[in-house]
Formats: structure tokens, sequence, C-alpha cells
């Protein structure tokens, strides 16, 4: 299980400026960088690849629906347009020699409509999965679908949830991202819940319950990474934190204040926390 960190510890978008993050990243001990990227147009596929190369690292692509878009939506327009914007992510990924596009694919993160699901929005969903699975053929990348907590979507927030989409897509290259700060809200046991979900996990984002370095916290840490030893998980465990002076993230994560007195130390020290319960 390789170790990364997202760059929304540094940036809200990761452009061509940013291409120094995947030797920093490699500075604090991570094996890749999970590039958070909402601009696809203007992403440096071709520039990321090389410096990849050069770095040895591996790169992984987080990105989410915003604003009003939707695949589970009856507005067609609305539907088509963030099935277009995602079929994008998954071609970027591909130039940049990235097999994981991870995120909150079914709604919007923060579309927040004050109903829950209906059956037909479910059904929708299903379907533009199983047509982005066939992208995902055609590039050899995989879509890793992140259940959030309740507060920021009413769409997808359980593992229960989750399975059950996953298994009505059907799609081998249709994942779950399971992410310790999400279930932390949403289940009463994770260790639990990842034996649930077993082989349809296909990426892990750790956080500690307040999105600050893990195993400082109340999650149970041991429990999480025996359970991923139990379903013999070997993908990433990418740990997501968000840079409390850039903006747009702290607004759209409620990121109030700072989560420690060197951000960086967030993702140093919590991978050597990671590894020495076993994670690697």
């Amino acid at each position: 299980m390789p170790i990364g960190v997202n760059s929304f510890l540094w940036t809200a978008n990761f452009t061509e400026a940013h291409l120094p993050l995947i030797a920093r990243s490699k500075g604090l001990g991570l094996d890749g960088l999970e590039m958070g990227v909402f601009d696809f147009a203007g992403f440096p596929a071709a520039a990321v690849r090389r410096e990849l190369a050069a770095q040895e690292m591996t790169g992984l692509i987080c990105t989410a629906l915003t604003g009003q878009q939707s695949i589970g939506t009856e507005d067609r327009a609305v539907r088509e347009a963030s099935l277009e914007f995602l079929r994008t992510a998954i071609r970027g990924a591909a130039e940049a020699g990235i097999t994981m596009v991870a995120g909150p694919f079914c709604s919007a993160v923060g579309l927040l409509p004050g109903l829950r699901r209906t059956a037909d929005e479910w059904q929708r969903a299903i379907e533009g999965l199983q047509e982005l699975g066939l992208v995902c053929d055609e590039y050899g990348v995989r879509l890793a679908v992140e259940p959030l907590n309740r507060f920021e979507t009413f769409f997808l927030n359980t593992a229960a949830d989750a399975a059950a989409l996953i298994d009505a897509v059907g799609h081998p290259a249709i994942g779950v991202l399971y992410d310790t700060f999400h279930a932390n809200i949403e289940e009463k046991n994770q260790a639990e819940a990842i034996r649930l979900l077993g082989s349809r996990i296909i990426h892990v984002h750790t956080c500690e319950n307040d999105r600050g370095t893990p195993c400082t916290g109340p999650i149970d840490w041991v429990g999480v990474v025996g359970a991923l030893h139990a379903i013999d998980y070997r993908g990433w465990c990418v740990i997501e934190t968000f840079g409390p002076a850039i903006k747009e993230i702290a607004a759209a994560a409620c990121i109030w204040r700072d989560l420690a007195a060197v951000p960086e130390d967030i993702p140093s020290i919590g991978a050597v926390n990671l590894r020495a319960l076993g994670v690697r």
C-alpha cells in the first residue's frame, strides 16, 4: 500500500506552475502525488508525465463534480455536461500516464436539495457510470467513486450504498474511493465498512477526523489498517488534507483553522504513523 499526498495541501487546482510539487512530495517521504484538478483544459498532461518519470513518482488524479453538476439529474443537458467533464478527466489522466481518477462523481459536492435521492436519479447515475466504464476501458484508467458525508452530498453517503452502486454498475474499472474522514461521520464501525466493501475498494483516502494528521485522533486506525489487509487491499492510501491559506479549498471543506503548526507535517508525519501500523 503506497502512500501519497493530495495537492489540495498547496493548491485548489493543479497546473504547470505546480509541477515542483511532485519533487516536493517525494521530499516529504511520499510515494506519489494525487493531483487535484478541476480544469482539464489547462492540465499539463505531457509535462506531468515527464516530471513523474524524472522523479520516479506515481501520479493520481482527484476531481469532483461542482456547482449544479450531476450524472443523476433529470436535466439531460446538465447530465451530459457532467459526463463530458468526467470523460475529459479520464482522457487527461491517460495522457499524463495516470491510471486512477478518484472523487465524488454522482452529484456535485455541496449540492443539498433537501430531499433524498430518487430511484430515477439512482438509475441515471448507474447508467452514467456504466458509460464512463467504457471510456475507462478505452484509456486504461480506473474510476473510484467516493461516498461523502451527509453534510456534503445527499446522493451517496455510506459503504452499503456504495457497494450497491458499484454492484449495479457492474464494470471492473469502476470502484469505490473509501475516505476515513467521511466514514468517521457515516459508519458505526470503519473496519466493518471496509470489509463490507471488500474488493470494490480501489482507492483510499486516509485522513483524521479533523482532516489532520492520520493516527493522532479518535479514528480506529488499527482497525482500518487491519481491515485493509484482511481484504488484501494493495492500492494507494492518500493523505488528503487541505491548506487553510487556499481560500477556495478552505471554503469548500470548511477549514477555518490551522490543522497543524506546519501544514506539511500532516503528510510527512502521517506517512510515518501509517507505516508504523503496517501500511507498506
